[in-house]
C-alpha cells in the first residue's frame, strides 16, 4: 500500500508544483518585475490600489527571496521532466536574480516592505505609512529569504556571484549568534525593538533551512552552522515530556509547524541524518506536533504545551506541506509507519481542506467554520517556498523509495 500512495503522491505533488509555477508565471509582474502572487485566496480577486498594504504598489522583500529560491530550484527539477517549464522559470528567475541582487546592494539588506518606489517602509499602529529605518548591523528573515535565494539563484545563472551571497548569508548567520537579528520586522528596526524581543528558536529555524540547499549545491563547507544551530535548538527549546518545541525557553506557548519545519529542515542536513538519536528525536517532535496540534482542518497555529489546549482559531495552510515535507524525510530514514501515516494525515488535509486546484493555490488560513479571510504574514500568496519546496522534497523520496 505505501508503493501505491507514494507514487500517487509524487505524481500529485509534481502536477500541483508545475501548475502553481506555472499560473505564478503567467501574472503581470510588478514594478520592474517582480513576482505578483497578489491575489485573495477566498474571492480569487487580484489585490488592488484599494487593498493598501495588500495592494500592487507594495512589495515584501521577504517574498521576493522565497519566490527567487523556489524558482532556480524548481527550474533544476523540471529540465528533463517539463523542458518548457524549466526555460520559463529560468528567464524569470534571471530577472527576479537581477533585481533582487540590486536591491540588496543598495545597503547591504533587502527589507520586508517597499512601496512604490522601493523605498523600504513600515507602518505604524494608526496605519500611517512611514519610512523604515536603515537596518544597518541589524539583520531580519527578509535578509535570511534573500540570501538563500540569491545563492540559489546564482549557483544556477551567475556562479561567479557566489562568494558575494554567501559572505552575506554569514552576516545574517552571525548576528543571529550576536543577538543583531531583529525578528519583528513590522517594527522600526533597531535596538529597542531587539531589546524587547524574546528568544524564540525562529531565526535558527529559518537559516538552517539553508543547510540541505547548500549541501545539494555543492556547498556543504559553508552549512557548518547547522549542528550548532540544531544543538541550540534541543537543549534550550525541547520539552522532554511532550517532545514539542517551545517557542521560548520556559514559556508555554508552542507554535507546532514551526517544530514541524525545524524538525525538517534538521533532518535534510546530512550529518543530522546520520545520527540515529537526534533522528529519533525530530521524528517525535513531528509527531507530537501532529499529534497535538491537529484541529478540524489543519494544524492549530499555537498550543498550549502543558495543557494541549489550542490557543488560536487559526489554522494555516503551510503548516501541512510542511509536516508533508518533514514527515517523509523522517520516513526514508526510520521506516517508521506512524510516521508514513503522519505523511498521509497531512497530505490528506492539505488537498482535501486548503487545496482549491483550479487555480492551483492554497487558501491561506481556515477555521472550524471554514476559509477566513487572515494573512498568516504577507498578504501574497505562497510564491513555490512553503508547498513547492516541501512537495518538492516529498517526491524526491516517494521517487527514491520507489526506485528503491
Amino acid at each position: 500500500m505505501s508503493g501505491t500512495f507514494l507514487q500517487e503522491a509524487a505524481e500529485r505533488y509534481t502536477r500541483a508544483n508545475a501548475g502553481t509555477l506555472r499560473w505564478m508565471l503567467s501574472r503581470p509582474p510588478l514594478g520592474r518585475g517582480f513576482l505578483n502572487t497578489k491575489l485573495n485566496s477566498l474571492t480569487l480577486a487580484d489585490y488592488t490600489a484599494a487593498d493598501g498594504l495588500r495592494g500592487p504598489d507594495y512589495t515584501y522583500g521577504w517574498i521576493q527571496g522565497r519566490g527567487l529560491e523556489a524558482i532556480a530550484t524548481h527550474a533544476a527539477f523540471f529540465a528533463e521532466r517539463q523542458p518548457d517549464l524549466s526555460r520559463k522559470l529560468d528567464e524569470a528567475g534571471c530577472r527576479l536574480y537581477a533585481l533582487l541582487k540590486e536591491l540588496q546592494s543598495t545597503d547591504g539588506h533587502v527589507y520586508f516592505r517597499y512601496n512604490a518606489s522601493m523605498q523600504p517602509i513600515r507602518a505604524e499602529k494608526d496605519g500611517r505609512v512611514v519610512p523604515q529605518s536603515p537596518a544597518g548591523e541589524i539583520y531580519t528573515y527578509s535578509d535570511a529569504f534573500a540570501a538563500k535565494g540569491l545563492i540559489a539563484a546564482a549557483h544556477r545563472y551567475q556562479p561567479e556571484d557566489l562568494p558575494n551571497h554567501l559572505a552575506y548569508l554569514g552576516r545574517v548567520i552571525a548576528a543571529i549568534e550576536d543577538g543583531r537579528f531583529q525578528m519583528d520586522e513590522q517594527a522600526e528596526l533597531g535596538e529597542a525593538a531587539l531589546a524587547a524581543q524574546a528568544d524564540d528558536f525562529g531565526p535558527r529555524m529559518i537559516l538552517l533551512g539553508a543547510a540541505g540547499m547548500l549541501e545539494r549545491l555543492g556547498l556543504a563547507e559553508h552549512a557548518d552552522f547547522a549542528g550548532h544551530f540544531i544543538a541550540h535548538v534541543i537543549e534550550r527549546h525541547l520539552d522532554p515530556n511532550t517532545f514539542l518545541l517551545r517557542n521560548v525557553p520556559g514559556d508555554d506557548h508552542c507554535n507546532v509547524g514551526h517544530g514541524i519545519e525545524f524538525a525538517g529542515f534538521a533532518l535534510d542536513y546530512s550529518p543530522a541524518a546520520s545520527d540515529a538519536e537526534l533522528v529519533c528525536t525530530l521524528e517525535r517532535v513531528l509527531l507530537s506536533s501532529i499529534d497535538f496540534g491537529f484541529a478540524e482542518a489543519g494544524l492549530s497555529l499555537t498550543i498550549s504545551i502543558s495543557t494541549g489546549e489550542k490557543l488560536s482559531r487559526y489554522q494555516p495552510w503551510w503548516s501541512l506541506p510542511e509536516a508533508i515535507r518533514t514527515a517523509a524525510l523522517a520516513w526514508s530514514r526510520t521506516g517508521n509507519p506512524d510516521t508514513l501515516a503522519a505523511w498521509r494525515r497531512a497530505d490528506e488535509a492539505f488537498f482535501r481542506q486548503y487545496w482549491r486546484g483550479e487555480p492551483p493555490i492554497a487558501y491561506q488560513t481556515l477555521t472550524a467554520e471554514g476559509p477566513v479571510d487572515y494573512v498568516p504574514a504577507t498578504p501574497d500568496l505562497d510564491p513555490g517556498y512553503h508547498t513547492g519546496l516541501s512537495l518538492l522534497t516529498a517526491i524526491r523520496v516517494a521517487e527514491g523509495a520507489d526506485r528503491a
